[in-house]
C-alpha cells in the first residue's frame, strides 16, 4: 500500500531522489531495512556461504565470559541496530547488564525483537530506541548512571567508507560517553572467490535483499521501476578493500519517483551498498580516529574475521 505524504520518512525521500540524479546513482544501504529487507537479511546471515555471522558468533560464544568479566555488574547494553536472535542472548547470558538498549530504523522489526528479549531475559530492562544510529538521537533516561558497552556487531562499520565510519564511530562515543566501551565486529581481507560467495550467494536471497530496495522505492514513493529490469551484483574494489552491490540494468531505461524522471542505459548500476574489509592495523587506526582506543582483541581461526574492545577516552589536548 502507497504510503501517503505524511508517513513517508523524508529522509528517505531525499536520499532516493538525490541518490538516483547523482552521475553514478547511489543510494544509502540504511534503506534496506524495511521489514520485509530485515527479514531477508536475517535469512541471508543464515546461508552457507555466508560466514560472517557463523565466524562472529563462534567468537562472541568464546570471549562472552572474558567480556563479562571485564565489565563487571549492573552494566547497560546499548545495540546500534537491533539484536539479532543468536548473538545478542549470547551477551545478555554473560553479561547479565541491568538495561539492553536496542536502536533500529525498522520500527514494527525494533519492537519485535525487543518483546522477545523481554520475554526471554525477564531480569533485564529494555528499552528500544526507533532511531537512525547515524543520527543525533538520546539514549532513555532509565540508563542514566550506568556504565555503557555499545555493541556494533555484524562489521556494519564496514559498510561506510573511511570518513563516515570515523564520523559513525564519533557520533558513537557522544552517546555513549567518556568512559563508556564497544564492542564492534569487524571482517578482515580474505580470497576474493570467497567475499563474492558470501554476496552473491547462488540460493539468490541476497540478490531478493537488493532488489527489495527498488520494490520499497515503488512502494513507498509512488515509483514504477520495472524490477525485471534490474539484476544484483557483487563486486571486489581492490583499490578501496571493499565488496560493493550494485543494481544494474539490463537494458536502457526509464522510471519515475514521485514524478521525477530518470534515464539508465544497459549495464549502468545503483550503487546500493559497500563492505570495507579491514587488516588489523586499518582496524584499530580507524577506531582510534574515531575517539576509541582498543583495549582487547579476540580473532576467529587464520584471522579471517576480528572482535575489538575499545574505550572511550577522554580527549587530550596535546599528544
Amino acid at each position: 500500500m502507497l504510503k501517503t505524504v505524511e508517513t513517508i520518512d523524508p529522509a528517505f525521500r531525499a536520499d532516493v531522489l538525490n541518490g538516483l540524479a547523482e552521475p553514478v546513482p547511489a543510494i544509502p544501504a540504511r534503506w534496506f531495512y524495511d521489514r520485509r529487507g530485515s527479514e531477508l537479511f536475517d535469512d541471508i546471515t543464515r546461508l552457507p556461504s555466508y560466514y560472517p555471522t557463523r565466524t562472529e558468533t563462534a567468537l562472541i560464544e568464546g570471549m562472552a565470559g572474558e567480556l563479562a568479566a571485564l565489565a563487571g555488574e549492573g552494566c547497560a547494553l546499548v545495540e546500534f541496530g537491533s539484536g539479532s536472535s543468536t548473538k545478542t542472548p549470547i551477551l545478555l547470558e554473560a553479561l547479565k547488564p541491568a538495561a539492553y538498549v536496542p536502536i533500529d530504523i525498522s520500527g514494527d522489526y525494533l519492537r519485535e525483537a525487543a518483546a522477545a528479549v523481554d520475554a526471554r531475559f525477564p531480569d533485564v530492562a529494555v528499552h528500544p530506541v526507533e532511531a537512525d544510529f547515524t543520527k543525533p538521537f538520546t539514549l532513555p533516561p532509565e540508563i542514566d548512571g550506568l556504565s555503557r558497552i555499545g555493541f556494533f556487531p555484524g562489521s556494519t562499520i564496514g559498510n561506510f567508507v573511511p570518513q563516515s565510519a570515523t564520523d559513525l564511530l564519533r557520533h558513537f562515543r557522544d552517546v555513549l560517553g567518556t568512559g563508556a566501551r564497544l564492542l564492534i565486529g569487524m571482517d578482515r581481507v580474505k580470497p576474493v572467490e570467497r567475499l563474492i560467495a558470501a554476496y552473491d550467494d547462488p540460493e539468490g536471497v541476497t540478490a531478493a535483499f537488493n532488489l527489495n530496495l527498488l520494490e520499497r522505492i515503488n512502494r513507498e514513493l509512488g515509483g514504477d521501476i520495472p524490477l525485471d529490469a534490474f539484476r544484483h551484483e557483487a563486486r571486489w574494489n581492490d583499490i578501496h578493500s571493499r565488496i560493493e552491490m550494485h543494481l544494474v540494468a539490463r537494458r536502457d531505461l526509464g522510471f519515475s519517483v514521485e514524478g521525477h524522471r530518470f534515464e539508465m542505459q544497459a549495464g549502468e548500476s545503483i550503487h546500493t551498498e559497500n563492505s570495507h574489509k579491514y587488516g588489523p592495523r586499518g582496524a584499530r587506526l580507524l577506531l582510534l580516529a574515531g575517539g576509541w582506543t582498543p583495549v582487547r582483541e579476540w580473532l576467529a581461526p587464520d584471522d579471517d574475521f576480528a572482535l575489538i574492545l575499545a574505550q572511550a577516552e577522554r580527549e587530550r589536548f596535546a599528544p
